[in-house]
């Protein structure tokens, strides 16, 4: 498949789904790293391996399933993504927003991004949540967007504005969810590194003077392609491991699959209480 995904593609995934599905899903959920049983709450599940979607980038990492769960969660008709493809995977950038471009076009208005993440942030600790509040887009800056080639005008203009990248009414019910749950609740910045290596103590020392607070090799292009279509966005990392500033410590994607277990009840409870009371200007 050429690199450039082009509106044709995107509506050949679509109309797959769409043949499987009664109900057109208002909010999608992308679940990382050892994340993906949150999908297992979903009620009435119609289940479509990624295999059997044209176009659909395949999930090969351990800790994600590769596979769409639509149907009910809170009241909320969802698409839930049970694992996610990555550029360290040898897929094209564009490759990566693919997934997001089929939601937009089967009515999704909301999605919620989740993913695992490394402390930046000395003072973060793993099994904790952080409301991610900005990104910083070194993969984009470095000429990695999933933006480039022809603008698709169906979604949006040639130069989106990211001001607001992550919706800040969906952040104050995050946090108000949170609080009522007795979540430990961070917030911070998240950046994207292309992967697959994980950081060295010189670029963690480097992401947290630029004042990252988490670092991950994922979510960045999906939400350039939410906020270019017009999705809105609450993101939310798991803390799965500390930050290595001093390199006496090995990470290991083991540790980050882990770190899950502990962090899924708490993001479950957390989505389910954001779903709960979604905005109504969010159900259509």
């Amino acid at each position: 498949m050429a690199d450039f995904i082009t509106l044709a593609q995107i509506d050949e995934t679509a109309e797959v789904v769409k043949a499987q599905i009664t109900e057109q899903p208002q909010i999608g959920l992308i679940l990382g790293s050892g994340l993906g049983s949150l999908a297992d709450s979903v009620e009435r599940p119609t289940i479509i391996s990624y295999d059997r979607l044209p176009n659909w980038p395949i999930s090969t990492v351990i800790g994600h399933q590769g596979r769409l769960v639509l149907g009910r969660l809170e009241g909320q008709n969802v698409l839930v993504m049970q694992g996610r493809a990555h550029y360290y995977e040898g897929y094209s950038i564009e490759q990566i927003g693919l997934p997001v471009r089929v939601m937009q076009r089967l009515g999704v208005k909301t999605l919620i991004v989740t993913n695992a993440a490394g402390a930046v942030n000395p003072a973060f600790s793993p099994g904790e949540l952080m409301l991610i509040t900005d990104h910083l887009n070194l993969m984009g800056m470095a000429g990695l967007s999933p933006l480039r080639g022809a603008n698709l005008e169906e979604f949006g203009p040639r130069f989106p504005d990211m001001g607001r990248a992550y919706d800040r009414e969906l952040g104050a019910l995050a946090r108000s969810v949170a609080k009522q749950h007795d979540i430990i609740l961070q917030e911070g910045v998240y950046v994207a590194l292309a992967g697959p290596s994980f950081e060295t103590p010189a670029d963690l020392r480097f992401l947290r003077v630029a004042g990252v607070d988490a670092v991950g090799m994922s979510t960045v292009p999906e939400v350039t392609v939410a906020r270019h279509g017009g999705t809105r966005v609450l993101g939310i990392s798991g803390i799965s491991n500390k930050a290595n500033l001093d390199g006496n410590t090995i990470t290991s994607h083991e540790e980050v699959l882990e770190a899950g277990k502990k962090i899924v009840p708490q993001l479950l409870t957390l989505i389910r209480g954001v779903l709960i009371q979604f905005p109504d200007k969010s159900r259509g």
